[in-house]
């Protein structure tokens, strides 16, 4: 896995630039890889996340499409976390976080700052360095849809 996250990462320090000056007031929230040759980018716009936004994403990405199949996706309800900004976005709701070492914790956000999220589990409170996440999630409790 240490292998696809360093790509995941290589791709998005390529791809958010491109796709943020290209499509201005569109940020980029997270590159995974869903496959050797496929990779999904999760895009958010104030105004939301349409077809016609996914479609010009594609379409600023077109040179990745020689190695790979791209598919383009709204955060939906249970959206990437990966960036301080995220996780500050966040403070009280619960999340879910694997990290680089197999890891998985799950429980609300405490705080986030600049280097790691705190994150209070039923156990115990963690503090997670941002460089150890190689996926975060928010969960969408009952009700809160």
């Amino acid at each position: 896995m240490a292998k696809a996250h360093d790509k995941e990462r290589e791709l998005t320090r390529e791809i958010a630039p491109k796709v943020e000056n290209a499509l201005p007031g569109t940020e980029v929230l997270a590159v995974e890889l869903s496959g050797p040759e496929r990779f999904t980018v999760f895009v958010d716009h104030a105004q939301g996340v349409d077809h016609a936004l996914c479609e010009r994403v594609t379409n600023v990405l077109r040179d990745y499409l020689r190695e790979y199949s791209i598919d383009v996706s709204s955060p939906g309800l249970e959206r990437p976390l990966r960036t301080p900004a995220h996780f500050r976005n966040v403070v009280g709701r619960r999340v879910v976080l694997r990290t680089d070492k197999k890891s998985r914790f799950r429980g609300k956000v405490v705080s986030a700052g600049d280097r790691s999220v705190t994150v209070k589990t039923d156990a115990e409170s963690v503090d997670i360095p941002y460089d150890a996440i190689v996926r975060g999630n928010l969960i969408v409790e009952v009700g809160e849809r």
